[in-house]
């Protein structure tokens, strides 16, 4: 078949043409579509929300019993942005030289263009022969909000013993991902006039100094916290304090990323940096507060789902998986305490999410098609 002619692009360019972007996140309308055609296919389908009906996520469920093997995509995207910058509609799927431009066509809307083409796939042919096969298409990613795939798990929605989370990885691994962790530091001082500043105690100043300290001493002892590619890292993204320009500060903050290697837990990063502001000769001044956090997650090479999508990747391609090392951070974040295999996967390049011209590669998009169906086909079989 040539790829034009593959019925996954048709699934592309409708989802492309469904605005989800965030601000302001809303789903409800490809969530509807998702629905519409899972029902289509004999799913048992639910379209659920926390009290919100605008953040809308599918949950899809065709089967019964273990081994659940779940799949997810998010379907929110990031805003246009700029649109002058944009060479193509962005809300237009448009095949450029063998590549699907428009917003989200790899992050994330190509990855599930892929799982409801496989969902379909499955359906017709019988369903899977043991277990269940799930699919879930969530909101509230780009927000890294409550109301998507973690509402899901919180409320037992989906259960999965094996995950494939749906991430740009030009249809290659990401096993490994490093758990995440924002922290809060907040310096307080005392107003007064800019034309006396003795007067008072510049709140800004006094962070200043933390964020010295803090940065100092974490970047010694982060140095050698690695297992293979993956680093831990810190970084002070966020710093703001004062109202104007002619009044000394009396309250300053800034907001600091830990990434964590999956063998170190939040509690326990949280407790490192809260134990550095308490031990700061201005401690009486200075506070911390953990603003939101996830473990990460490391599936074994030999386990039944890796070893599954590694022959398929195999199989499909002509040559052997590769593992990537990751950067940011999944909605299987969410699962990483649950003791279960997780896999990052989907076409698309990394690089390529968030920026205007985003596009996938046509074959490989065609190409994660055929390796999900040998993964399925291997891990429980069908019906047919």
């Amino acid at each position: 078949m040539n790829t034009q002619d593959h019925p996954v692009l048709d699934i592309l360019s409708d989802l492309i043409a469904i605005p989800s972007t965030f601000p302001p996140g809303d789903t409800s309308a490809i969530a509807a579509y998702a629905a519409h055609r899972l029902r289509a296919a004999g799913y048992e389908v639910r379209v659920l929300d926390r009290d919100r009906p605008e953040i809308a996520n599918v949950v899809a469920k065709l089967g019964d019993g273990a081994p659940s093997l779940v799949f997810n995509a998010h379907a929110d995207t990031v805003g246009i942005g700029e649109h002058s910058l944009w060479e193509t509609d962005p809300l237009v799927a448009t095949l450029i030289d063998g590549r699907v431009h428009g917003l989200g066509a790899g992050n994330c809307k190509g990855s599930m263009a892929a799982q409801l083409w496989l969902a379909e796939q499955v359906a017709s042919r019988g369903g899977p022969a043991k277990g269940e096969i799930v699919f879930t298409f969530c909101g509230d990613e780009e927000n890294l909000g409550p109301d998507g795939a973690f509402f899901l798990r919180e409320i037992g929605a989906v259960k999965p013993d094996m995950l494939v989370v749906g991430t740009q990885t030009e249809n290659q691994l990401i096993t490994a991902e490093r758990g995440v962790m924002w922290v809060e530091l907040a310096a307080h001082g005392k107003s007064a006039h800019a034309g006396n500043p003795a007067a008072g105690d510049n709140a800004i100043l006094r962070l200043f100094r933390l964020a010295a300290y803090i940065d100092a001493e974490m970047t010694r002892r982060l140095a050698d916290r690695k297992v293979g590619e993956q680093q831990s890292t810190m970084n002070i993204g966020i710093f703001r304090g004062g109202e104007n320009t002619n009044v000394v500060p009396n309250f300053a903050r800034l907001e600091i990323d830990r990434r964590l290697l999956p063998e170190e837990k939040l509690a326990d990063a949280f407790a490192e940096i809260e134990g550095l502001v308490k031990a700061h000769p201005e401690a009486e001044y200075l506070s911390c507060r953990l603003l939101t956090g996830t473990n990460g997650f490391r599936a074994p090479h030999d386990g039944p789902l890796v070893s599954a999508l590694t022959a398929s990747i195999a199989d499909v391609t002509g040559a052997p998986a590769r593992f990537l090392k990751d950067t940011g951070a999944s909605d299987g974040r969410y699962f990483a305490d649950d003791g279960i295999e997780i896999v990052n996967f989907g076409p698309g390049a990394g690089w390529q999410g968030h920026r205007a011209n985003e596009f996938v590669p046509l074959d490989e998009l065609v190409a994660a098609t055929a390796i999900l169906e040998g993964l399925v086909g291997r891990l429980l079989g069908y019906r047919d």
